[in-house]
């Protein structure tokens, strides 16, 4: 599994390469949809880490709980 980290670290790659315009277009193209896909699945890892915090919630007498998500 890959993660967050490394996604961002594979995206400044691409973007790398696309800048140096040593590329052919069917390479560009290449890199550019496993760009998309990257950041497709970033979004997937950042939105899932967000419902985890939104569980997160303050009890009455100010201490907190976290819900413990399932895996599913």
């Amino acid at each position: 599994m890959t993660t967050i980290e490394e996604r961002l670290a594979r995206l400044e790659e691409i973007v790398e390469a696309l800048e140096a315009d040593s590329l052919d277009l069917v390479d560009a193209l290449a890199l550019f949809e496993e760009g998309v896909q990257c950041l497709r699945e970033a979004a997937v890892t950042l939105t899932e880490a967000d419902a985890r915090v939104k569980r997160l919630t303050e009890l009455a007498d100010g201490a907190f709980a976290v819900e413990v998500l399932d895996d599913e």
